[in-house]
């Protein structure tokens, strides 16, 4: 890690990625806004080498998300970013863009760190060690789904999964988890969206305490099949996939007492503050946390390094977040210190120790993957009206 030869010019360029197009383009705004207010804590508290980090491309980021410099493709906009100079990408939103910014920075030695990336492919996807994410892919909601059950009461635990990557996923990630809890996995049903009855009509025959339902499109009418078969209300627990108002979609009182999950923390009254200062508009904070921390990590590593290059921002990255550390040099054996922001970290790195960075999505602690080993989760539970409040929250932790 400290082997990298420095190379930088000593201005740090964070460069941004948006989806201007398909289901992630509302999420634009709240991702902005983090970055920019990111940007300004990390200048306000003397930015890299003295000298301010800029964030790019300079006109997006000047005339908002709605600018022509984010209206390109995903591919367009990294080698815009290379152009620019850009040392450290952050983006894209959707999972699926991903591979197209991975394969233009990659080979330019420049990293890639998304907040909102979840699909589990892409922690075997080729980058060389350069891209990274600061939100947990879908498998890790599997534990915390079979935790709910479990917690509940439940020995006995069905699943109700969509066909495709994501339900094949967190449905295998679910049943080894409730087994490793000693819970009995009776069943793990496929369906395909609109033809859900034969599989909950199995899932019935099982006799399941509990019944985790892995899916997207297909979850009303999954979730009505089941309530229909006699497993609905406080049987049911939800992927994050799943979540979403029913009302009277369902059948009154079909999801009383059912509980899901959505990954990721409410912001904090401080934190949200700072956002709408930015932009008062703003009314979604969908992933503005896992932003804001991709952002302080870019800058962070580049200080810990003492170079804004991409080499040595990605070599860094594992260590200041509190993941992997390398095998030699001063980060395989300096203690650690807990540290919430960009000044606080810049003084640990001050003294004798380096930093671990826990923010506002908490903490992160890059595997060699890239990928989060701490994942944070919202739990939600259905009233009567079938309508979901927040209930609770859980945690997924494993080892770097």
């Amino acid at each position: 890690m400290s082997s990298v030869t420095p190379s930088g010019d000593g201005v740090l360029r964070i460069g941004v990625i948006l989806d201007n197009s398909g289901s992630s383009a509302f999420l634009n705004e709240s991702e902005l806004a983090a970055a920019k207010l990111a940007v300004k804590q990390i200048n306000d508290a003397g930015g890299f080498k003295g000298s301010p980090v800029e964030l790019l491309p300079a006109s997006g980021v000047s005339e908002g998300s709605s600018a022509a410099a984010f209206s390109a493709d995903t591919a367009s906009q990294a080698k815009a970013l290379l152009s620019a100079h850009a040392d450290v990408v952050v983006g894209p939103t959707d999972s699926s863009h991903a591979p197209a910014a991975i394969d233009v920075l990659s080979p330019a030695r420049i990293p890639l760190i998304s907040p909102a990336n979840t699909a589990s492919g892409l922690s075997s996807y080729k980058s060389g060690g350069f891209y990274f994410r600061t939100s947990a892919a879908d498998a890790a909601q599997g534990s915390v789904l079979a935790k709910l059950a479990h917690d509940a009461g439940a020995k006995r635990i069905s699943v109700l999964h969509e066909a495709g990557d994501y339900g094949t996923r967190v449905s295998g990630a679910v049943v080894d988890a409730a087994r490793s809890l000693g819970m009995e996995a009776v069943s793990n049903a496929e369906f395909t969206a609109g033809k859900a009855a034969p599989a909950a009509a199995s899932i019935k025959s099982g006799s399941p305490d509990a019944v985790v339902v892995v899916a997207r499109d297909g979850a009303p009418g999954a979730l009505a099949e089941l309530v229909n078969a006699g497993l609905g209300g406080k049987q049911l627990i939800l992927s994050d996939g799943a979540i979403r108002q029913y009302g009277t979609t369902l059948g009154a009182g079909g999801l009383d007492g059912a509980r899901g999950i959505l990954p990721g923390v409410f912001p904090s009254v401080e934190f949200q503050s700072g956002l709408t200062g930015i932009d008062p508009n703003l009314k979604d904070t969908t992933y503005a946390a896992e932003t804001f921390d991709a952002v302080t990590l870019a800058a962070l590593a580049a200080a810990a390094a003492n170079d804004d290059a991409g080499g040595s921002i990605a070599a860094w990255l594992t260590t200041v977040s509190g993941g992997v550390r390398p095998t030699s040099g001063d980060a395989a054996s300096k203690e650690r210190t807990s540290c919430a922001s960009y000044k606080d970290c810049v003084e640990v790195l001050k003294g004798a120790k380096l930093p671990d960075y826990d923010g506002e999505s908490g903490a992160i602690g890059f595997d060699v993957n890239g990928d989060v080993t701490s994942s944070n989760y919202m739990v939600f539970t259905y009233g009567a009206d079938n309508t979901a409040r927040v209930s609770g929250k859980e945690t997924a932790s494993r080892t770097p």
